[in-house]
């Protein structure tokens, strides 16, 4: 006879339950960061802050990606990974309620809470897939992806309609929420019939000493500190030059739909190639094209250029994950992988918004900061031929597969 404990257990939850729950979960991941840079010049003329604290909105939420993502690690190695991503959502939903009170000390409190809700999400998310999903790994990366992407479209779309409609920055960008509110609300169901036990706590020590893992973390910095420095400033540099505001906003929608594109095809043709080095070059050869196209011919081929410049960011982003994923022979080791990869890159890719501010404020414009980032766009094409297939990494601080 069953025990009443077994007659009450909830049934598993089916793949494409959890698939939902996931996709919906993943589009929360960038919209607090993406609604801020099209109300960057409201925010600005309002608050009276300087270009450096404008990109620090930006910043802060991006270092606490970095630094949160062990503390992710071991929050889900002592209450298991899926209530995990529930205490996450829970801290960026608070993030974003905060962000209604329109002060400058507020609102940076806000953006930082909110990253580190996105930093105990977004390290748990590739492990997710690895436990549930291990024989689509790019193709269910790709849905998450492409969620996340269409996420950030939508707020960098609405933050200025938004913001006239409500008549209020903050509203605008505290709005993302409901959002945050309706993934908290379907996960929590979810999470609770899943009944996967916590990771063990002996494995949750970071691989510092892989040699692997250095590289995927490497590649990752360059692409994130790229990535934000053009989220926060593609539509103020365009502003700058003449266009409105809601215009700008489009054009950073634009670079968000494209990455939605990416998110769906590029983990798709990942999953039929043995080597991914040739998509790699794909990728993050479009972005010195897109980067340079901004800076010379800012208004002659403004469209092309930022979708150029999404499909490569966007592309090189998706190709981390699944890096992460590859380069991981099982959840916790890819906890780990992630753990490290999340807190060396975004810690160096929060310096990017910042420092584009800083130097736009000594410069009077874009075309220094602009070029700079032009620069290591190119160099990070040199990692590509090391990025082969084969290299594992097994064991906290021992790397497998070929050597370096």
């Amino acid at each position: 006879m069953k025990s009443a404990a077994a007659a009450v257990r909830p049934a598993p939850v089916r793949a494409g339950v959890l698939l939902a729950a996931a996709v919906l979960v993943a589009s929360n991941l960038r919209t607090a960061l993406a609604s801020i840079p099209a109300l960057i010049p409201a925010i600005q003329d309002d608050l009276g802050i300087s270009g450096a604290v404008a990109g620090a909105l930006t910043t802060l939420p991006v270092l606490a990606m970095g630094l949160c993502a062990p503390p992710a690690s071991r929050l889900a190695a002592r209450i298991g990974r899926e209530r995990a991503v529930s205490v996450g959502l829970v801290i960026l939903l608070a993030g974003l309620l905060l962000r209604v009170v329109p002060t400058t000390l507020v609102l940076l409190a806000a953006t930082l809470l909110g990253g580190v809700g996105i930093a105990v999400v977004g390290t748990l998310m590739p492990g997710l897939v690895k436990e549930f999903f291990p024989d689509r790994v790019g193709a269910v990366t790709g849905f998450t992806m492409a969620a996340m992407m269409l996420g950030a479209s939508a707020s960098s779309a609405l933050a200025v309609p938004l913001m006239d409609l409500s008549g209020s920055w903050s509203v605008s960008a505290a709005a993302w929420s409901v959002l945050a509110l309706a993934a908290l609300v379907v996960w929590v169901p979810v999470q609770r019939r899943i009944h996967e036990p916590p990771l063990t706590l002996t494995k949750t020590a970071l691989p510092w000493r892989s040699r692997t893992a250095w590289l995927a973390a490497t590649y990752l910095s360059a692409n994130s500190l790229l990535f934000y420095s053009m989220l926060t400033w593609l539509a103020p540099a365009f502003e700058d030059r003449g266009w409105s505001a809601a215009s700008s906003g489009l054009l950073l929608s634009l670079f968000g739909l494209v990455q939605l594109v990416t998110g769906f095809a590029v983990p798709a043709v990942s999953d039929r190639m043995a080597d991914h080095r040739p998509l790699f070059a794909v990728v993050l050869g479009s972005v010195p094209v897109g980067l340079a196209a901004v800076l010379l011919a800012p208004t002659w081929c403004a469209p092309l250029s930022v979708a150029v410049l999404g499909f490569g960011l966007g592309g090189g982003f998706t190709m981390g994950l699944v890096l992460l994923a590859d380069y991981a022979p099982d959840p916790q080791a890819s906890a780990r992988l992630s753990g490290m990869a999340f807190l060396v890159s975004y810690t160096v890719a929060s310096a990017g918004p910042l420092a584009v501010g800083a130097l736009r404020d000594a410069s009077g414009g874009f075309g220094l900061p602009f070029t700079l980032l032009l620069g290591v766009s190119v160099a990070v094409l040199a990692l590509v031929p090391r990025l082969r297939p084969g290299r594992l990494v097994t064991s906290p601080g021992t790397p497998a597969g070929p050597p370096a």
